[in-house]
């Protein structure tokens, strides 16, 4: 499959196609006004994943409940030398193996009460916290003999899950309802709805050796219900696809904030503030409006987070777009930034963010205290899934730096790829999103993806350092009929404090296409300096506060068609280097950290954990380097495959020259030497487009200073064709 879109318009390029996201963090503050670099905290790494794929802190807002065609035909034989109901007995019990602790599950059936009836449909097992043995008991006691009353068991499982949270119903069937109407893709459609009504349900379904109308059918149930249909043409990829199906239900985008309703026109905004978060609903082709007090001084971020149900379907174009404005006779934009899936195979997390970054001089239309306006447009295809998306909103001030201060100057150089990491990974299990993303540090980690899902973690990089990492995907064992024809792509994105979407300064790709052979895709950001806010078309402008990044690594969702596994090993190798300054200002002294024994150091290592590795604690430790064989070892079913002797891309130094954080004449204003100093004679600048009453755009260039790019477009595809892998 092609993952190149079609023509986007211009002004999209490669630097700007990364699928990010923003939210402000509270370190930057602390930083702010004098009291930069925390101490180095330790890491507690996950568990070890289980065999057929991680299993996830259990969500607090989120069930499932598998209903279990137990019909006739299920006791029927499935080729291996066991029956249907068999097999789904054993796939069931992976799956309550597979889930985490205390995940709210349940199990219904239907055609096991008696051999004919329309009626015959019953609860094995409420929707409780997991009991594994109780939910292996209840299948175990079931015999398939009757009919198939498809949709009446599917309004029952709806009515067996909790009235509020994330609810996943998971059909298991080998066949089409044999009772007549209603038809089951209309109930699932009716049950689904568009989401508005705040019954967040999702339908899975997984046919079990189907062809024809039966599989035409849960399919269409799948649709209609804002899930996906996974197909099992044997007992294992029944158990394969349970599990994933489970566990992508278990593992939903961790949603905090408090609920609000976005208005529908500018004059009905809904009131918004910084240092808050918030959630809201969006439609296809929908716009939401928030008001949002701002200050005269203080950096403002706002972000938006969009989660829909992972892999249902959407296009290259779908997502959204965002524009943060002025209010008055003139309304003038401050920022834009568009953020699309940019493939075709389903849907995932998807983040875009608006900033307000004053001017040094605070003349601009934008750098006044006011009432600001934000949009946030879902873009959507007539063939896209028409469910409503949750969306997290993030308001953000960081505050100016104290009178007096002068800042360093901007850095946008990568410069010299740091040394690589070695050593044997340690095994954790990555967030689901920002909220709850997994802590690491410099070091090697393993970790497995399901396909659809996206990986978060956050490392801490203070003044002057910078982050680089790579995500390493092995030999991944692919399904016979998929050998050299299925693809799908691995992807990773890095978001700075507020959330803040980063580009990546060295030439490491953050998106391939991924055929199951061994690739890996990495970024590497600027040192971290205040100035660099000013910086305009540059990697360096989002990377300008000290704090937690995060670091986000996908999966696509076709491959549930390409891998064995139910989940595919990925390693993750980290480093912050660089030595770690006091502050933002200019000559700030190195921190100093302490050993066991009290000497002091110099801190290099940002990280507030660490995990195995040579590169930790050295200027110029590194991220990359070969794999080893013990870096890629399986992990039972779901772990990567043993590979040695395969090289992994480094991060290419990517010279960048400097710009000036200062314009000509006003040494020291805008960051570096103090006045006095000779000055840059490069002066960024910015293009600002302005609305007047009439509605007629003009633009203007502001001589005062620079500053954040005007407009941005930032997408989950930097627009290039990766296919083959190079």
């Amino acid at each position: 499959m092609d993952r190149r879109p079609p023509d986007l318009g211009p002004g999209r390029t490669a630097g700007h196609w990364a699928a990010v996201l923003l939210l402000p963090c509270l370190a930057a503050l602390t930083v702010l006004t004098g009291l930069a670099g925390a101490g180095t905290a330790s890491a507690a790494p996950a568990a070890p994943a289980a065999p057929a794929a991680p299993a996830a802190p259990a969500a607090s807002d989120g069930s499932l409940i598998m209903v279990l065609d137990s019909s006739g035909s299920m006791a029927g034989p499935d080729g291996s030398g066991r029956t249907r109901i068999a097999s789904a007995r054993t796939a069931v019990g992976s799956v309550v193996d597979a889930l985490p602790d205390g995940y709210p599950t349940g199990l219904r059936v239907y055609g096991a009460g008696k051999p004919h009836g329309c009626d015959d449909t019953s609860l094995a097992q409420p929707v409780t916290a997991l009991d594994r043995t109780a939910v292996k008991d209840a299948v175990a006691a079931v015999r398939p003999k009757g009919d198939t009353p498809t949709a009446l068991a599917l309004t029952k499982a709806a009515g067996d899950l909790p009235a509020t949270g994330r609810r996943t119903i998971l059909l298991i069937s080998d066949g089409e309802s044999t009772c007549g109407t209603p038809k089951p893709c209309d109930v699932a459609a009716k049950l689904a709805g568009d989401g508005s009504s705040g019954l967040d349900l999702r339908i899975d379904t997984v046919g079990f050796q189907v062809k024809g109308a039966a599989r035409e059918e849960l399919e269409c149930v799948a649709r209609a219900g804002h899930g996906a249909y996974y197909d099992a043409p044997d007992a294992a990829s029944l158990v394969r696809q349970l599990v994933r199906a489970s566990q992508l239900s278990a593992d939903a985008y961790r949603l905090s904030g408090t609920r609000i309703t976005g208005g529908d026109t500018a004059a009905h905004a809904a009131a918004i503030s910084t240092g808050s978060q918030y959630l809201d609903t969006i439609g296809p082709g929908e716009t939401r409006w928030y008001a949002v007090p701002l200050d005269a001084v203080s950096t403002a971020d706002l972000s938006v987070t969009a989660a829909p149900q992972p892999g249902v379907p959407v296009t290259y174009g779908d997502g959204v777009e965002l524009k943060l404005g002025t209010t008055g006779e003139y309304s003038y934009t401050c920022d834009t930034q568009s953020a699309h899936f940019g493939q075709d195979e389903g849907a995932m997390t998807l983040t875009g963010a608006v900033s307000r970054v004053p001017t040094a001089k605070h003349t601009d239309d934008c750098d006044k205290a006011g009432r600001y306006l934000l949009s946030v447009h879902r873009t959507s295809a007539p063939t896209s899934d028409p469910g409503r998306w949750p969306v997290e909103l993030r308001a953000e001030a960081e505050a100016p730096l104290p009178a007096g201060t002068t800042p360093a100057a901007a850095r946008t150089d990568y410069g010299t790829a740091p040394a690589p990491v070695t050593g044997t990974p340690k095994d954790l299990v990555g967030g689901t999103g920002f909220n709850d993303a997994t802590r690491v540090g410099t070091g090697v980690w393993r970790d497995h993806l399901l396909p659809g899902q996206t990986r978060y973690y956050k490392v801490k990089v203070g003044w002057g350092q910078q982050l680089s990492y790579t995500a390493e995907f092995a030999n991944e064992p692919v399904l016979d009929d998929a050998s050299g024809t299925a693809d799908t792509f691995v992807t990773t994105s890095a978001f700075a404090p507020g959330r803040l979407p980063v580009e990546s300064a060295s030439d490491v790709r953050g998106e391939r296409s991924y055929f199951g052979k061994p690739l890996s895709v990495g970024l590497g950001t600027v040192p971290v300096t205040w100035t660099n806010r000013w910086v305009t078309g540059d990697a360096a402008d989002s990377v300008h506060s000290a704090g937690d990044y995060w670091i986000a690594v996908g999966l696509g969702p076709d491959a549930a068609r390409l891998a064995k596994n139910a989940a595919v090993g990925v390693i993750l190798r980290v480093a912050v280097t660089g030595d770690e300054l006091a502050g933002p200002q200019y000559h700030a002294p190195t921190l100093a950290r302490r050993d066991g024994g009290g000497a002091q150091h110099r801190r290099t290592d940002a990280a507030a954990g660490s995990g195995s590795g040579s590169g930790s604690g050295s200027d110029s430790g590194g991220v990359l380097g070969p794999v080893t064989g013990t870096d890629l070892l399986a992990a039972g079913t779901g772990g990567a495959v043993a590979l040695a002797g395969v090289g992994v891309a480094l991060l290419v130094h990517g010279a960048r020259a400097r710009r000036a954080a200062y314009p000509p004449g006003s040494p020291g204003l805008y960051g570096g030497p103090p006045a006095g100093s000779p000055a840059p004679t490069l002066t960024p600048t910015r293009q600002e487009t302005r609305t007047s009453p009439e509605g007629t755009p003009y633009e203007g260039t502001p001589p005062d200073a620079p500053t954040r790019p005007q407009t941005k477009n930032r997408n989950g595809f930097d627009g290039t064709d990766h296919r083959g892998g190079a």
